[in-house]
């Protein structure tokens, strides 16, 4: 596990963002500071050389603090499920230049779904998840593949990086007011921190991004080929459609 004092740290064995989370003071409510200590805390006690299992997938599928968003048909034979920080890199990559390319193949005709589910990985990734979550249902992927496309620009730490998220915010129909309100949501900050605490006790997520596929969790990397070995490998009667 990475150590604590880096916003995100790039593993090249594993081509992932391992979870070590500083306090970024980009963040506006005194409660995500407190919040962001927490769960650390409890990641931290978690042994990075256990061995992870495979979750149920009725288990990874059950409603969990926050609602799932669907991309697709809800009752697709396929369910990939990911788990994402806006300040990963790596996750950046994936969105910008491997998910249309899943979408195009599975989700767009009826192949699979996709769900992205929170783990920010440090204060600035939990904000921005809270403005895409602010921004409605019907704007939440939009907003959050427009953070991810421009992640260098305002992923940065301190201050700077909130300034700049502001701004990115307006240019998404954000004022000042609305995203104040947003970051100093408790409640939506806490279903946050619940949703990442959940895929780290439950589910054994230490990095991001951690792909599901049909439960299974997707290992060996994250490009197109790994997508269409795990789908087309089958095994998916079985899957449930997503909750929410």
């Amino acid at each position: 596990m990475a150590k604590s004092d880096k916003q995100t740290t790039d593993d090249p064995s594993t081509g992932k963002s391992k979870t070590g989370l500083y306090i970024a003071g980009a963040v506006a409510a005194a409660a995500i500071v407190g919040g962001l200590i927490y769960y650390n805390g409890q990641d931290r006690a978690r042994d990075p050389n256990a061995p992870k299992e495979d979750p149920e997938v009725a288990a990874l599928m059950e409603e969990g603090p926050l609602p799932d968003i669907v991309v697709g048909n809800a009752n697709a034979p396929n369910t990939i499920v990911e788990y994402a920080s806006m300040t990963c890199s790596h996750c950046a990559h994936f969105h910008t230049d491997v998910f249309p390319e899943v979408k195009q193949k599975y989700i767009d005709t009826g192949k699979a779904n996709y769900v992205l589910r929170e783990f920010p990985l440090d204060g600035l990734a939990a904000a921005a998840f809270m403005l895409a979550r602010c921004a409605g249902a019907d704007r939440y992927y939009p907003m959050v593949g427009g953070l991810f496309e421009t992640q260098k620009t305002w992923a940065v730490p301190g201050d700077e990086g909130k300034q700049k998220l502001l701004l990115i915010a307006k240019q998404a129909g954000f004022s000042q007011e609305q995203f104040d309100k947003c970051l100093d949501d408790k409640e939506l900050f806490e279903k946050i921190v619940a949703v990442r605490q959940r895929a780290s006790d439950k589910f054994g997520v230490d990095s991001t991004p951690t792909f599901f596929v049909n439960g299974k969790r997707l290992d060996g990397g994250y490009e197109i080929e790994n997508f269409e070995a795990a789908i087309e490998g089958g095994g998916a009667d079985e899957t449930p459609p997503p909750s929410g």
